[in-house]
């Protein structure tokens, strides 16, 4: 079989003003060959060269957050850290190259919208390009449902494996979601294990930074954390995002 343009056959990802996400979108099976799980970056056969990277910091209510992009769309996202300098060393770990610059206008547009999102709002954060060359074909097919699966509501990797074709292709859809460039914006956070677990999250904090996610936007939170004191003064969702 020869290789997919995901490019041509994804659904368009992007809701009007009171819309919601629409249904999630199905794929047929998936039979591509180990070739398409290479980002077209990667692919000898097809060239792809990098545009210039830039990033800015910004402050969201649980902490200091970034964007990395090019003239394609977002190309990373950075989740908030305490403090400034420690995301920035964090986000050039990932993104060595990228240049700090001001944001565009349809950057600030992307910070506005995960800002709000991290206040409690339904914001689905569909209207943000993503530069999706620089992933394997299978990803951005695992990614496109994720971004599907409103604020609030969860799906099972199971349940994205059976949209791609293939049950069986949960664990890949796992690995696929651990690699996630843009995590919130692509929320990994809403997808979760069979059986009412959580999974697994691989951002900083782990678990927990997931669950704390989940309870922002209002989501049922599957595991409890632990008791709090009884004379402990209770806590917003937002609070201690990332301890």
């Amino acid at each position: 079989m020869g290789e997919v343009d995901l490019r041509q056959t994804l659904p368009p990802l992007s809701a009007g003003p009171g819309t919601g996400p629409g249904p999630l979108p199905t794929f047929p099976p998936y039979r591509g060959k180990i070739n398409v799980r290479k980002p077209p970056a990667l692919r000898r056969e097809l060239r792809y060269v990098h545009p210039m990277t830039h990033y800015t910091l910004f402050e969201t209510t649980v902490g200091w957050a970034g964007l990395a992009w090019n003239d394609k769309g977002l190309v990373g996202v950075h989740l908030p850290e305490p403090e400034p300098e420690s995301a920035r060393r964090g986000f050039l770990r990932r993104h060595p190259g990228a240049v700090e610059a001001a944001p565009t206008p349809q950057i600030e547009h992307a910070i506005a919208g995960i800002r709000a999102l991290l206040t409690g709002e339904a914001n689905p954060l569909l209207d943000i390009p993503l530069d999706l060359a620089r992933v394997p074909e299978f990803h951005a097919r695992v990614y496109a449902i994720a971004r599907s699966i409103p604020p609030g509501e969860t799906l099972t990797y199971g349940e994205i494996a059976t949209r791609l074709g293939d049950r069986l292709l949960a664990r890949d859809v796992g690995a696929a979601l651990g690699r996630n460039p843009w995590p919130i914006v692509v929320p990994c956070h809403r997808v979760t294990a069979a059986g009412g677990k959580l999974g697994g999250f691989s951002a900083r904090g782990g678990v927990n930074t997931k669950v704390r996610l989940l309870a922002i936007e209002g989501a049922k939170v599957l595991q409890p954390q632990p008791a709090r004191s009884p004379t402990a003064r209770p806590a917003s969702p937002q609070a201690d995002l990332f301890s």
